[in-house]
């Protein structure tokens, strides 16, 4: 169970209910059977929905005393006596949004806090929470239901789209942010690109003139940066998910339900097509192509352009299985020479 002092549980549903929110089909069980709360397989009791999607796991599944279990088609047949099971094409997919419905995500706080500075100009939309100590600069638009974390500064005439959250401490400016994206503390949005004329009689700025769009269900992990662009926008597409501590430099722009993990990198116009995955502590210079669906390992460092769906891994990264050839032939090298 979730610690009460953090997270406030809802429900409880009904066994039918949850195959309705979740997706999933209601193989065995009692369609009035009540849920109370959602725990992983080895805490759950007889009044709580758990999951399983991982094989390694199938230990602990067969042995829990959950009440309830999504599970895929193929381990229906697995599940103890007395279990509920719930059958789902993508268990953990059907878990989230069961989860959900037991602890919906809220703003903390009503209102505008008395201590929070907000111009005159600003334009704020109904059902806003203002944290402490949150600036909001002229002419920003805060749409509807969106919570601001304390500390927060926004810029001038940023405009933020409804029930869009963002954490404590984080900055945002020359900014056009969608709705229902998620900015988790200390996220550092809009700031000048990192873009310099170099030579001998020092480096000279060069103004950055772009902006940040971030469209619609976005969410930004805590610390991470993105730059605006130096004259094009730096452009965040619908859906993608960036980890804690990434760096998106000026002029980047990701397509529709990216995936970008902590630690990772992207230098100055690099494009990333539609579901792009870079692993952790992935690099990627400026100007290169990405195309759709391609996966980048953690680690690897992205010299050239990279072809839709392909797998790249090492530094400099290449296709997934001349990497483990080249590794093999290393290892190879190294036995020989050690003999």
């Amino acid at each position: 169970m979730a610690d009460p002092r953090f997270f406030s549980v809802r429900g409880p549903f009904t066994l039918a209910r949850l195959a309705d929110i979740s997706g999933a089909e209601l193989v065995v069980g009692d369609v009035e059977r009540t849920v109370f709360d959602v725990a992983a397989l080895e805490a759950a009791g007889p009044e709580d929905l758990s999951f399983l999607d991982n094989k390694l796991y199938l230990e602990a599944f067969t042995g829990s005393a959950a009440g309830a279990c999504i599970v895929g088609a193929e381990h229906r047949e697995r599940a103890p006596a007395g279990m509920a099971v719930l059958v789902a094409e993508d268990p953990y997919r059907s878990y989230a949004l069961a989860a959900r419905a037991f602890y919906p995500e809220e703003a903390e706080g009503r209102g505008i806090h008395e201590s929070a500075v907000v111009d005159g100009s600003a334009r704020l939309d109904e059902d806003v929470v203002i944290g402490a100590g949150v600036v909001i600069g002229a002419g920003a638009e805060i749409g509807r239901a969106c919570g601001i974390g304390a500390g927060t500064v926004i810029g001038p005439r940023v405009v933020i789209g409804e029930e869009t959250s963002i954490g404590a401490g984080a900055s945002v400016s020359h900014a056009i942010i969608g709705a229902r994206v998620l900015l988790h503390p200390g996220v550092r949005i809009g700031q000048r690109g990192f873009g310099f004329a170099m030579g001998r009689k020092g480096h000279l700025k060069v103004p950055q003139l772009g902006r940040v769009i971030i469209e619609d269900d976005v969410e930004v992990g805590a610390n991470s940066t993105i730059d605006r662009g130096s004259g094009p926008d730096t452009v965040i597409g619908a859906g993608s998910m960036i980890d804690n501590l990434v760096q998106i430099g000026h002029n980047v722009r990701l397509g529709r339900g990216c995936v970008i993990v902590a630690q990772a990198g992207v230098a100055g116009s690099t494009q990333l097509g539609d579901y792009v995955a870079l692993a952790a502590q992935a690099g990627l210079v400026g100007h290169l192509k990405i195309g759709a669906g391609a996966q980048i390992a953690a680690q690897s460092g992205v010299m050239r352009d990279v072809p839709a769906g392909a797998i790249v891994c090492g530094s400099p990264a290449v296709p997934l299985k001349q990497f483990f050839r080249q590794t093999a032939v290393v290892s190879r090298l190294a036995k020989k020479r050690g003999t």
